[in-house]
Order: C-alpha cells, then sequence, then structure tokens
C-alpha cells in the first residue's frame, strides 16, 4: 500500500483511539435519555412500620445515623422529619444490612432552585462501602416533578443502569414513598459475583422497578461493575447539596 495512503489511515486510526478515550472519561456516556418513562400520578397513603420493622427513624433524633467519620449525623432534625444539611457529608446507618425491605419518606425543597441533576438531588444507598471509595447501589432521590434529565438519572432510577417504568413522582413539597425490596449480591471466595442484586421498588404506591438486575455499584462516570464486600454494609442517604427532607425511615432484614 502506497505510504500516501498509510499516512491517513495511521491519523484516522489515533482519532478513533483518542476520541474513544476522551468518551470513557466523559459523565455523558453512561446517560439514557429515551425512552422518556411516562407520567402517572399517584395516590395518597403511607405506610407505618410493621411490628418487625427497625426504625431507622422515629421523628425525634439521628442516633442511628452517622458520617463516614464515625461523627454524629450533623443533618438538621425538627418537626418529626430531617433534612440534608449541605456540605456536612453523607449519613450512614449505624447498623449493617444485606438482603432487605425498605421504607423511606423523603420530600424534595418547596422553593424550586436548580433544573436537571441540580434538583432535589439525593440517593438512597445499599451496602455502602466507604472503605472501598463509596461502592453503593444506588436508588436515585431526586425533584423529577416536570423537571427533564436523563432518564437513567431520574427519581427511582437505579442510578445510570436502570430508568423507571414511570415517573411518579409528586410536586416540590409534597412527601413522597419509596418501599424498596433488595436482594443483595453473592460472591464466591475468589471474588467473583456469584449472584447478582436485584431490587424492586414502588415509588408513591407505583411499580418502578420490577426485580431489576443491578449491574454493580453506582459510577458517575463510566459503567457500573461488582467489587467483592461484606455480606451486610450500611444504608446511606446522601448530601448532594440540595436540603432534602426525610422522615418514617424502617427496615426488615429478608
Amino acid at each position: 500500500m502506497k505510504k500516501s495512503i498509510l499516512l491517513p489511515l495511521y491519523f484516522l486510526t489515533i482519532g478513533i483511539i483518542y476520541s474513544q478515550d476522551v468518551k470513557m472519561t466523559a459523565w455523558e456516556v453512561s446517560e439514557i435519555w429515551d425512552p422518556e418513562p411516562k407520567i402517572v400520578t399517584p395516590g395518597n397513603s403511607f405506610g407505618d412500620a410493621p411490628s418487625d420493622a427497625i426504625v431507622l427513624f422515629d421523628g425525634l433524633n439521628l442516633d442511628k445515623w452517622v458520617h463516614k467519620n464515625g461523627d454524629p449525623a450533623k443533618w438538621d432534625v425538627k418537626d418529626g422529619y430531617f433534612t440534608v444539611k449541605p456540605g456536612t457529608g453523607d449519613i450512614l446507618s449505624r447498623e449493617v444490612f444485606g438482603s432487605c425491605q425498605l421504607h423511606v419518606e423523603f420530600m424534595s425543597p418547596v422553593k424550586i432552585e436548580g433544573d436537571g441533576q441540580n434538583r432535589g438531588n439525593s440517593g438512597v444507598y445499599f451496602m455502602e462501602n466507604t472503605e472501598d471509595g463509596d461502592t453503593g447501589y444506588e436508588i436515585q432521590v431526586l425533584d423529577s416533578y416536570d423537571n427533564r434529565t436523563y432518564s437513567n438519572g431520574q427519581a427511582g432510577s437505579v442510578y445510570k443502569q436502570h430508568s423507571p417504568l414511570v415517573n411518579a413522582s409528586k410536586k416540590p413539597g409534597e412527601w413522597q414513598t419509596y418501599d424498596i425490596i433488595f436482594k443483595a449480591p453473592v460472591f464466591n471466595e475468589k471474588g467473583g459475583v456469584e449472584s447478582p442484586a436485584y431490587i424492586t421498588v414502588f415509588h408513591n404506591g407505583v411499580l418502578i422497578q420490577n426485580n431489576s438486575q443491578i449491574q454493580g455499584y453506582v459510577k458517575f462516570i463510566g459503567y457500573p461493575e461488582y467489587k467483592a464486600h461484606p455480606p451486610k454494609l450500611p444504608i446511606k442517604l446522601q448530601d448532594h447539596s440540595n436540603p432534602v427532607s426525610f422522615r418514617n425511615i424502617w427496615i426488615r432484614k429478608l
């Protein structure tokens, strides 16, 4: 082949490789925008804790939660609920869990500020392994009422993995519920995945994740992957610099 042909092919190949490297380091590469989940208007009901549940927040204090460094949780508690105090950091349950049923009630700020991922953003993480660089499995908390963003990043998504089946979000300032069934992953002796994690989620009573297979721990940039971890780890609530509120949190071990 002539050198005049080889030279352009060389630069074309280099350009493709460079382009792929750039894409793999950008957060947009794992965003899914279409299809957009249709909107469903939920009913009005909330869940009291059953007799065998462990109450993680009783409306009085955050004694069952700590920050990553072990310090007592510094989020604001009042009137039976607590609110993210931006800049103080994520909080983790003192007790650790594997497979479980979790009930969480949350509320996006009444005052609308920002859009997309910058509006009412937080997250519920299962099996948060802070010793290995934040490798939990996240269900996204977001104000997704009339607020378009990538579908696998809106409220109720398995973040950057599975979009919700529908958008069951309520208006900002209204209390909402997540009822979640989480099946923990199982690892073999060599650290390989013997059985992946699965998750089912009801948002305001509406099924939005139906036994979805979790592809790995949450990643903002790149694609999910598994890392072997202990069979029980804390629940985490995320400080994403938005004053999202929570109440009536309880869990059942499965």
